[in-house]
C-alpha cells in the first residue's frame, strides 16, 4: 500500500507544489495539508509520514513540534529554507528522519521522503551540519541551567526578570550570569556587554537568530 504523506506548512503554495510531487511518486499518496501541527493532529491519524516545515509562523518550536507528531504516531521528515543554526539544531536532537533543504531538485526530493516513508534515515549535509556544531551534543561549558539563564537574559529580560521566571533569587542570576562570562572569556570570546552575551548565544544555538516576517 501507498504510504501517507501530510504537510505542515503555513505557505500555501509550498504545500501545493509538495502535494504534486507526492502524488506524482510511485508508493506515495498524499494525505492532506495543515498550516499547524495544532491543525493536523486535532483529527485521527491518517498519515504515515509528516513533512514538517522548521519554521512556521505560529512561533512553535521545531523540537516540541516533533515530539508532537511522533506522540501522534508519525514519522518526521524536515524541510527547511536554511533558517538559523538555532531552529535546525532543535529539530535534530528531536526523533525526525531526517532534514532536508526545500531547494533540492524534486528526485532529491522524492527519493528523501520515500526513503523517510519507508522509515529509513535521510542523511543530508544540513542535518550532519547541524550534528556536527551542535554544541549541547558536543558537551559545551555551560550547564541546563546556564542556558536558560542566558537565552532569557540575552532575549532581552534583566536580571530580576530572569529570577522571577526560573524561580530562582536574583542574586543567583548575577553569579550564571558572571559564570557565563567567565567562560567566553577563557574561550577568547567577548561576552561583556549584553549585546555580545546575544551574539554569542546565537552562534552556540542557545539563542533563536531574530525571525523575519
Amino acid at each position: 500500500m501507498a504510504a501517507r504523506v501530510a504537510i505542515v506548512d503555513d505557505h500555501q503554495l509550498v504545500a501545493l507544489a509538495v502535494q504534486s510531487v507526492v502524488d506524482g511518486a510511485e508508493g506515495l499518496s498524499f494525505a492532506r495539508h495543515a498550516a499547524t501541527v495544532d491543525e493536523l493532529v486535532r483529527r485521527m491519524r491518517d498519515a504515515d509520514l509528516v513533512l514538517l516545515d522548521l519554521s512556521l509562523r505560529d512561533g512553535s518550536e521545531p523540537g516540541e513540534n516533533v515530539r508532537r507528531l511522533r506522540a501522534w504516531g508519525a514519522d518526521v521528515l524536515v524541510l527547511t529554507s536554511g533558517e538559523d543554526p538555532f531552529l535546525v539544531r532543535s529539530a535534530s536532537r528531536a526523533e525526525v528522519l531526517g532534514i532536508v533543504r526545500k531547494s533540492v531538485p524534486q528526485q532529491v526530493l522524492v527519493a528523501a521522503i520515500q526513503a523517510a516513508a519507508r522509515g529509513e534515515l535521510v542523511p543530508t549535509t544540513e542535518w550532519a551540519s547541524a550534528l556536527d556544531t551542535d554544541p549541547l551534543l558536543n558537551g559545551a561549558p555551560l550547564s541546563a541551567r546556564e542556558r536558560e539563564v542566558l537565552g532569557l537574559y540575552a532575549s532581552g529580560l534583566v536580571a530580576r526578570e530572569v529570577a522571577t521566571r526560573l524561580f530562582i533569587s536574583e542574586n543567583t542570576v548575577n553569579d550564571h550570569l558572571r559564570r557565563i562570562r567567565s567562560l567566553y572569556h577563557r574561550l577568547g570570546r567577548p561576552a561583556a556587554t549584553k549585546v555580545e552575551l546575544y551574539q554569542r548565544g546565537i552562534e552556540d544555538g542557545y539563542v533563536p537568530a531574530p525571525r523575519r516576517g
